[in-house]
């Protein structure tokens, strides 16, 4: 009875027609190339794993995000993978194991069981790249230049820039003692900028009134880069980390003005994206009419702690489906398509065989088909002349 409806998938999972999975494998490739050309390697990780290590560093989201099940064998829950960055960080710690920084890149299929906000597909593309072994902040510029970079090759235009740190935030909650409860309500707040929920929260914390201010005053530390310099006379009496995090975002910036000068930042010092296991800068680009960030990425050092080897580490992601469907680069052009009659004759076999070793589409009739030539998307048909097989246009007639 509801046979009609069989072709449907769950929602939030997608497929790609023949045109679409043809752009979309053309700038899977003209990326990987790209991140080949910066240094970085290409590595294939698991679909599916145990899910404690899987899990590892990620935070309670990722863990929400992961669809679970039990392995038959050895009885050990399993997880499908919903963000590839922690298996990365697994095969720098464990698998490579080296001491000079190490970069590496990868592209896969992932699945969650709800959106994220960053896709509206349950099933993204992630494309991204990671970079071990270096503490500095020459090192996150180093992937936030290459994630401009991304963008331009997929040809996504009028990107902005949001630059922050979470140090500011987790500097200023350690100041002021706040307990996990705490910290999450003002987290919850501050991503809305709901001053006035800020300011009712740090009064029933009983805080100092200077650490309370300085809370509801990050709220509204965002802008160009001259909020910097409002951010150290509003946090003058904040710790050290609160001071370095603000230093750090001002080298960033800086670096990024060398680098990209005509790309458009933002900072944003009470943004706090991936919170549970960044550690220091966080960027993300938008686009207009996007809503959502289309790339993103960050410092979450010690990731690699768990499986041996706390590495620091810098990276960025994105979805390659929704770079395509933001992204103005053309067409790949489309080869001709040669449609050869059925005739088994060896002259034929052999002239076929050497057109698609030369990169040609030659598509074989199929005895008692239907459909000729033209209703199969053929430019062109293997015609038998006198002196041979001969390749001729279709005509419009």
């Amino acid at each position: 009875m509801n046979s009609h409806k069989h072709w449907l998938l769950p929602e939030g999972i997608d497929e790609l027609l023949p045109a679409q999975a043809r752009r979309l494998e053309a700038l899977r490739r003209h990326l990987l190339d790209q991140f080949a050309s910066w240094g970085y390697q290409l590595v294939i990780t698991p679909f599916i794993e145990y899910l404690d290590s899987l899990l590892t560093g990620a935070g309670k989201d990722l863990e929400r995000q992961t669809f679970k099940m039990t392995d038959q064998i050895s009885g050990r829950l399993l997880g499908i993978r919903a963000d590839i960055t922690p298996q990365a960080a697994r095969i720098d710690a464990h698998q490579l194991c080296c001491g000079e920084p190490n970069r590496l890149c990868y592209i896969g299929s992932v699945f969650r069981t709800r959106s994220d906000g960053f896709s509206a597909s349950r099933s993204p593309l992630q494309i991204g790249a990671e970079l071990y072994g270096h503490a500095g902040v020459e090192s996150d510029v180093e992937v936030l230049c290459l994630m401009m970079a991304t963008l331009t090759t997929a040809g996504v235009e009028n990107v902005f820039l949001d630059l922050g740190h979470v140090g500011v935030f987790r500097g200023l909650s350690r100041q002021a003692r706040l307990d996990q409860e705490q910290e999450n309500a003002l987290f919850a707040a501050l991503q809305r900028k709901a001053v006035p929920e800020i300011r009712s929260l740090v009064e029933s914390f009983a805080l100092d009134q200077s650490l309370a201010q300085m809370f509801v005053e990050l709220a509204g530390l965002n802008g160009r880069a001259d909020v910097l310099a409002q951010a150290r006379e509003k946090l003058q009496s904040a710790n050290d980390e609160v001071k370095s995090a603000i230093d750090e975002v001002e080298q960033a910036g800086q670096l990024l003005q060398r680098c990209l000068p005509d790309l458009p930042v933002h900072y944003d010092l009470a943004e706090l994206r991936a919170y549970q296991y960044q550690t220091g800068l966080v960027f993300a680009a938008f686009v207009p009419g996007s809503g959502k960030e289309i790339a993103r990425g960050g410092r979450y050092d010690h990731i690699g702690e768990k499986f041996g080897r706390a590495r620091p580490a810098t990276g960025f992601s994105a979805d390659l489906k929704t770079l395509m469907r933001f992204g103005q680069k053309p067409q790949p052009v489309a080869q001709e398509k040669i449609f050869a009659p059925w005739r088994r004759e060896a002259e034929l076999d052999r002239l076929i065989t050497t057109l698609r070793e030369q990169g040609k589409i030659v598509v074989r009739e199929l005895p008692g088909q239907t459909g000729d030539a033209r209703s199969m998307g053929c430019s062109h048909v293997l015609v038998e002349q006198d002196d041979g097989w001969k390749i001729q246009p279709l005509t419009n007639e």
